[in-house]
């Protein structure tokens, strides 16, 4: 799922970009004071079922059936072991702070069962904030916070490398911090303050710095992936009084024990079992190894199940690294550790029970049943053991429950056979287009990134046909219904076998369009079918014209007055109506042709910033809203000939609509946006004069600016495009 998670790196690296401010008329009235919808709204995940890279799992040393989960742009998870399920713990992380929602390192305290801590950042480039530390005394359900001055990259390589945070094993009120360009970090105080310490390594510019923190004995062990490999340039250290930290003596070098990944550490042995690859990973591991320590003696053993680099079935490579460890603590020398990056023989978990003199190979005869989640076999006759394997756990307290992530899931067994996805309640997919159909039997289509179209057959429900096929998408970059005829409708996105597809029945089936422009196979972007379902538009980036067809995609004819790169709106009622807000001039163009040709219409709006959205208002021609970020709300009602400046909001990033209120005669509208000082997710039942805000502090879920939309039979209802947390829907509670 590598594409994705780059993906979202430039989605948000220009947020930063302040929008001028547009002189037009007001619409009458002024803002009115918002207040909380009556009630309140009852909000939950539309259940796709994990669809995100698991980076940490953790198991708490003392207390049967609590373990905490990480992800690397979704938030952290605590498990409730009697409900069976992951409880979000960051969602009520908001607008502002989206940059926090990923987790680059979690701890627990085993002499305080109640306490567990996460360091907070997704990003460590320039452009994003500095991260932070969040503690909490009730496992998850409240917190307080510290900032820091330094960045976190829980989104950057290396993400999935061990805990980089620690409670000290010596003190309960000391925490260990391990950052990417800044050094080791130390708190005396239960994370309230923190301190740089004096560490022997420097960081460099590959922005790994610390990659695990973990305590053996009455000693911290620390693993640095700055270091090259070659001998006189250790890559683990340790301090065994709190204060003085040296490299450990007779650590393995080399090409395979580049970069220390994750180490686990057997209190009944006392030996601590360290795994390594050349790159930190997901990607770009070719080789690595497992070595064992004997803290007492200071003794390294290599114990790597297999050596990378021999030859596959097909004359290639077996390269690949190694990334989890977790050892048994019922089971004196029992340990679990994973490949990582095996693309050629499939990543797989090994186990040893002798100390790793000899090791198992658990995928051999795993048996994986994912028809909790089916869209786990990405359209293939069946799903892979895994990829991104670097998040591992071993219950304490049963020698035969292990888990481990991957790029999309978790995985567990109970008898080390058996294997399904451990995942409810975690949803972490980037949400890009949002549909809820007029009619039929499902009330939501949604498209993401890397796992494409879904079919919301039911909204407490995995989509029973997984991942749209024929073709399947990684990533969906266009999705829309035709209003008249809400049975057909298009897809467009990232796929190997064509990127355009269309469904007659609902989004239930699809079927690829026989033919496409070759630019599709390199930049498709969004599409757009007409009201009735005759004449299609599709987009494809700044440097390309726009596309037409006119018989179901067989043909494609180049619209050379389409202005390159917008997003094609079709008139929700005549099918010969399209419009196209172009970002670059500030003009809207229209076409009352069926897309054949487009002309300008209004000018002089906003420009230059690609964070906007057009949207036709359902069942009237002619009626656009315009969402221009901090720029606010603009509404034409003549087919974007004029628009008007809203005046109950100054700030909008996506807008939708729902079934209106009873007795009311305009759909419902959504909107992510500001009224007063907060940007919150609101509902207005009188074509925006007024603001309801709908959602809470609790709920806020980082960034949520990509789509939101109503239900057109279902009043109140609203589902919500996040950028880690899936879709949420809410309702009236």
């Amino acid at each position: 799922m590598s594409t994705f998670h780059l993906s979202r790196r430039s989605v948000l690296a220009g947020t930063a970009a302040v929008a001028a401010v547009v002189s037009l008329p007001l619409i009458q009235g002024q803002a009115a004071a918002v207040t909380p919808a009556k009630g309140g709204y009852r909000w939950r995940n539309a259940v796709q079922g994990g669809t995100g890279f698991i980076t940490g799992v953790l198991f708490h040393p003392s207390v049967r059936g609590l373990a905490y989960l990480r992800t690397d742009i979704g938030g952290a998870y605590r498990w409730d072991d009697r409900t069976d399920r992951w409880i979000p713990l960051t969602d009520h992380l908001g607008w502002d702070d989206w940059n926090l929602l990923g987790v680059e390192a979690m701890a627990v305290d085993p002499a305080h069962p109640n306490r567990v801590y996460l360091s907070l950042g997704t990003y460590a480039q320039s452009w994003a904030g500095n991260g932070a530390v969040l503690r909490s005394e009730d496992r998850g359900a409240t917190w307080k916070r510290t900032d820091l001055t330094v960045k976190l990259g829980a989104n950057e390589d290396g993400r999935g490398c061990g805990e980089r945070l620690l409670v000290d094993p010596r003190d309960s009120g000391t925490l260990w911090l391990g950052t990417r360009h800044d050094g080791l970090l130390k708190s005396t105080d239960r994370g309230s303050s923190w301190q740089a310490v004096s560490f022997p390594a420097t960081p460099s510019a590959t922005g790994q710095g610390v990659t695990l923190l973990v305590a053996a004995g009455r000693s911290v062990y620390a693993g640095w992936g700055d270091s090259d490999g070659t001998p006189g340039k250790p890559n683990l250290y340790r301090t065994s009084d709190g204060t003085t930290w040296e490299a450990v003596p007779g650590q393995p070098t080399g090409t395979a024990a580049k970069v220390p990944v994750r180490a686990a550490y057997d209190r009944h042995t006392r030996e601590l079992y360290v795994t390594y690859a050349d790159a930190p990973g997901p990607n770009g591991q070719s080789t690595g190894s497992v070595h064992k320590l004997r803290t007492t003696s200071g003794k390294w053993t290599e114990v790597t199940p297999v050596k990378p680099g021999g030859t596959t079935s097909d004359g290639g490579t077996d390269s690949f690294g190694y990334g989890g460890v977790a050892v048994d603590a019922r089971d004196p020398g029992t340990v679990v550790v994973s490949t990582n990056n095996r693309w050629s023989l499939v990543d797989t978990l090994y186990r040893t029970t002798d100390g790793g003199r000899t090791w198992m190979s658990l995928k051999d005869k795993a048996v994986l049943d994912v028809s909790e989640t089916p869209y786990l076999t990405f359209g293939a006759d069946k799903p892979k053991f895994g990829w991104w394997i670097q998040a591992v756990g071993l219950d304490p307290y049963d020698s035969r429950h292990v888990v481990y992530g991957t790029g999309a899931t978790l995985y567990g067994t109970r008898d080390l056979k058996h294997w399904a996805p451990q995942i409810r309640g975690v949803e972490e997919a980037s949400i890009r287009q949002l549909i809820s159909p007029p009619s039929g039997e499902a009330h939501l289509l949604s498209g993401s990134g890397d796992i494409g179209v879904m079919y919301h057959e039911r909204l407490t429900a995995s989509p029973s046909r997984g991942m749209a096929s024929n073709p399947v998408f990684g990533t969906a970059t266009g999705l829309s219904l035709a209003p008249a005829k809400p049975s057909y409708v298009v897809r467009a996105g990232w796929g190997d076998n064509g990127n355009g597809a269309f469904s007659n029945d609902g989004g239930r089936t699809w079927s690829p369009f026989k033919a496409q422009p070759d630019v599709a196979k390199s930049a498709p972007g969004p599409i757009a079918t007409s009201a009735d379902g005759s004449v299609l538009l599709w987009s494809f980036g700044a440097a390309n014209p726009g596309y037409r067809s006119a018989d179901n995609g067989a043909g494609w004819s180049e619209v050379a007055s389409f202005p390159k790169g917008a997003t094609p709106v079709a008139d929700p009622v005549d099918p010969a109506r399209f419009y196209a807000f172009d970002t670059t001039t500030g003009t809207l163009h229209a076409s009352t042709d069926g897309g054949l040709t487009f002309t300008a219409r209004a000018t002089g709006l906003n420009s230059g910033d690609t964070e906007f959205q057009l949207v036709a208002a359902p069942g009237r021609s002619g009626d656009l809203w315009l969402s221009v970020k901090w720029n606010g709300l603009y509404r034409s009602t003549d087919g974007g000939a004029t628009f008007t400046k809203v005046a109950s909001c100054w700030a909008s990033y996506t807008l939708g609509f729902g079934k209106a209120a009873e007795g009311a005669s305009y759909p419902a509208i959504y909107m992510v946006g500001a009224t007063e000082t907060i940007t919150a997710v609101y509902r207005s039942d009188d074509e925006a004069k007024t603001w309801t805000r709908i959602n809470d502090d609790r709920h806020q879920w980082g960034w949520i600016g990509a789509a939101i939309t109503g239900d057109p039979r279902v009043h109140g209802r609203v589902y919500i495009a996040t950028n880690g947390r899936g879709v949420q829907y809410g309702e009236p509670a």
